[in-house]
């Protein structure tokens, strides 16, 4: 379990002031002119030498990133930081946290990862529903500006602005190719890579997207040291992590947890157990909708990281912990996440486009059980054509939820089958009618 002086975000639940002063008695802002004086390569060596990986569901090695970045601009081109905020993943709700909450970590770590990376400014793109959070946003870069924390001539000596910009509410703009060309006030579609941001991104210039929780950890780091941060966790996986658990439990919550605490504890710790009883527990959904859900045996006490999750076929994602209990029609959950992703694919591409819908219509007739046994498999095939062959990762997290549903539930998929061939006249509900 994390110790307090461990913590990172002293505010998550918004119980102290969440402005200048505040953040400062936290101890944000605090010896960062210090910290630029160290120089680029002291920064991303030190980020690199934490093995902080990117909290916005990939997991790439944060310093190692801002390394790709030029080191100097050779034809003229500026570059930029871009900050994920299109917090959109369903169940996912740890970004709109910090900015509510705890803003000045984000701004404070906008200007030392610019620094880093010898940005001229960062976009913070920032989900079109998040009314208030990008208002909070907005008020926490206006305080900083004011007490000229950053901007031109500040007192931490490396000129840097920060803009915040909303998007319209597609969830597609999650995916960093797709949030730069909206920024530039085009259709969020993905772009084909390579080239990648790094070289060519917002404008045409190297850009770096990463995460909000990547960011706001950076400048706490660099005070605290790589070897603290690197010190919490599992060999990896290390560091502090936000989880949002929701669903079947009995007290759903936010929190900030040593990575790699096994799923039980977090579970007993923080939300008062499962839903009636471990014995009631049916399957985990780890990172977010787009991962694979894990059964209850084998999620119960596995540690909850990158690596543990992967080799169960699932990931940690966003550490998105929807719980689900035996009350839960799985087919049916699996159906309305299908949905979702039917209705936010761009549309660009054909599996992607076509393959989202004919999987969710499958998917709602198994749900009923008015579908043929060998569809099981067409169903399954079907998911591998999609995914990996398309230009983002959409049309993957399409395909594992349905995939995860036919590894691990397949009998109960079978088992309405034959239910309804044994009695077609029942009075089920229609799933597309929900």
């Amino acid at each position: 379990m994390l110790a307090d002086k461990d913590r990172i975000f002293k505010n998550l639940y918004g119980q102290h002031d969440w402005g200048l002063e505040g953040a400062r008695a936290r101890g944000a802002w605090d010896g960062t002119k210090g910290i630029l004086e160290k120089g680029r390569d002291h920064i991303i060596n030190e980020m690199k030498a934490s093995g902080l990986r990117g909290r916005g569901g990939a997991g790439f090695p944060t310093g190692l990133k801002w390394s790709f970045m030029p080191k100097e601009s050779k034809d003229g081109r500026p570059s930029y930081l871009v900050v994920n905020a299109d917090e959109s993943e369903p169940g996912t709700c740890k970004d709109r946290e910090i900015m509510r909450h705890d803003p000045h970590l984000l701004v404070e770590g906008c200007l030392i990862a610019g620094f880093a990376m010898n940005a001229i400014a960062a976009y913070i793109y920032v989900r079109g529903e998040f009314i208030r959070e990008r208002e909070r946003l907005q008020a926490a870069i206006d305080q900083a500006y004011e007490a000229k924390l950053i901007g031109k001539n500040n007192i931490n000596g490396y000129d840097f602005d920060v803009y915040v910009h909303h998007g319209a509410g597609a969830y597609i703009c999650g995916e960093e190719t797709a949030l730069l060309e909206s920024l530039e006030g085009k259709k969020g579609m993905p772009r084909l890579k390579p080239p990648f941001p790094a070289n060519v991104g917002l404008y045409g210039c190297p850009t770096t997207v990463n995460n909000v929780e990547s960011i706001a950890v950076a400048p706490d780091i660099l005070r605290r040291g790589a070897a603290w941060f690197a010190g919490i966790g599992r060999p990896n996986n290390v560091g502090t992590k936000l989880f949002c658990i929701s669903g079947h439990v009995n007290k759903p919550c936010n929190v900030e947890e040593a990575m790699g605490i096994t799923f039980r504890e977090l579970v007993e710790i923080h939300c008062g157990g499962i839903r009636g009883g471990w014995d009631n527990l049916l399957c985990v959904i780890p990172g977010g909708s787009s991962v694979p859900l894990v059964p209850a045996d084998q999620i119960a006490d596995a540690y909850m990281d990158f690596d543990t999750l992967k080799n169960l076929k699932s990931g940690l994602g966003t550490a998105a912990v929807i719980v689900m209990d035996k009350s839960t029609d799985i087919v049916r959950a699996i159906a309305r996440l299908s949905y979702f992703y039917k209705h936010e694919s761009c549309g660009q591409c054909t599996p992607c486009r076509e393959g989202t819908g004919w999987m969710w219509r499958v998917v709602s007739r198994m749900a009923e059980g008015r579908a043929q046994k060998r569809e099981i498999d067409l169903l399954l095939e079907v998911t591998t054509q999609v995914e990996g062959h398309t230009i983002c990762a959409l049309g993957d997290a399409a395909a594992w939820p349905v995939q995860g549903l036919i590894r691990h539930f397949r009998h109960e998929i079978e088992r309405r089958i034959d239910d309804y061939a044994a009695n077609p006249h029942s009075d089920r509900v229609p799933v597309a009618a929900e």
